[in-house]
């Protein structure tokens, strides 16, 4: 869009009380928001109440308007809106879309398949691990890891996201100039240059309570299904996991000790019907993910070679090996069995693998 039309579409969306459905009735109304600034207030009051009238026919903070452009000047950033075709079909669907994106980074990962990786922000060590490898392993099948950026697992995801095939999208609670947590900054720049930063939020928006759970909305609207790592019952991901069932999209949870606080919120979701999760071959089976068949037949050269590619040098587990390569338990022990005959993998005390000579 041009300079006239993306003032006018930030300038509306700086309009007091207007948003939600109000605001996609007036673009219903009038077209374009710059039609909504030439309708005059007679018109207007007829569409919203008054005082959202007035303010419309006044016109706009240019000097506000000013500092978004000056913003799009900038290299990697953006906006979308509802008028625009390259508006993900995904965010259509859900009953309150955001008129305005404000984006960072590639925006082309907007329309890429993606699935939303949440959970609490004082995750475990092992709720960290699992994040980060779930999410790489999905980002790996070609899937873009969506989440909130928060600490904990939000962070982790991301990571995992970026390190995978498919990279990672960050939807803020705050404006894209206003990075919360402070600590996460050097994750917003590298999902600036390798990823996306969404935020619906007009730049200078603090990062205050009441936004997050609009983000959440959009964390799951802009995904597949909705995958929670840890979560107490009072997180905060139970709210994105709840948006996602509510928008028709798929929940998984992963299970953990029935001692653990952090994995309360997890047995809830999957006593309410969510589908537990135990390797990343669940969610892709659930999904019907195309990525889920493996490329190379289970007994080529290939197939070995990935297979111990994934392995690594060290010890790993068949359940760390089933994060790393999507693939089921049963496939991967008759793999490994092979690979065992064959003299190239050695079993290890406590169920550990190992390579130990070349194929």
């Amino acid at each position: 869009m041009d300079d006239k039309d993306a003032a006018d579409w930030v300038a509306l969306s700086l309009i007091p009380g207007l948003e939600g459905e109000t605001f996609r009735l007036l673009l219903r109304e009038f077209g374009l928001p710059g039609n909504a600034f030439d309708a005059g207030y007679g018109a207007l009051v007829k569409v919203v109440n008054p005082t959202i009238a007035r303010a419309i026919a006044a016109r706009y903070d240019d000097r506000q308007v000013a500092q978004a452009l000056e913003w799009l000047e900038l290299t990697q950033n953006d906006l979308l809106t509802l008028a625009d075709p390259d508006y993900p079909a995904q965010l259509l669907q859900i009953a309150d879309p955001p008129p305005l994106l404000y984006l960072k980074g590639r925006r082309e990962l907007l329309r890429a398949p993606s699935l939303a990786v949440v959970g609490s922000r004082n995750a475990t060590p092992q709720g960290l691990s699992n994040a980060h490898q779930f999410a790489k392993a999905l980002s790996d099948t070609g899937l873009a890891i969506t989440s909130g950026m928060a600490l904990g697992i939000d962070a982790a995801a991301h990571r995992g996201g970026l390190a995978g095939k498919g990279a990672s999208i960050a939807v803020l609670g705050s404006g894209l100039d206003t990075i919360y947590p402070a600590r996460n900054k050097p994750l917003a720049l590298a999902l600036a240059k390798q990823g996306l930063l969404v935020s619906e939020f007009p730049l200078g928006t603090p990062a205050i309570a009441g936004n997050f759970p609009r983000r959440n909305r959009i964390i799951s609207g802009l995904s597949l299904g909705c995958l929670v790592v840890e979560a107490t019952l009072s997180s905060g991901s139970l709210l994105t996991a709840r948006l996602a069932a509510e928008q028709g999209r798929e929940v998984f949870a992963i299970p953990g000790s029935i001692h653990s606080p952090f994995s309360k919120g997890c047995h809830r979701l999957i006593k309410q019907g969510a589908k537990l999760v135990e390797t990343v071959a669940d969610i892709l089976e659930e999904l019907r993910w195309a990525a889920f068949s493996p490329a190379a037949p289970a007994g080529s050269p290939e197939a070995a070679a990935a297979l111990l590619d994934a392995m690594g040098f060290d010890a790993v587990s068949i359940d760390a090996l089933a994060l790393r390569t999507a693939l089921p338990v049963d496939q991967l022990s008759a793999r490994l069995l092979s690979l065992e005959l064959d003299g190239v993998v050695g079993s290890l005390p406590g169920g550990l693998y190992q390579r130990i000579g070349k194929p």
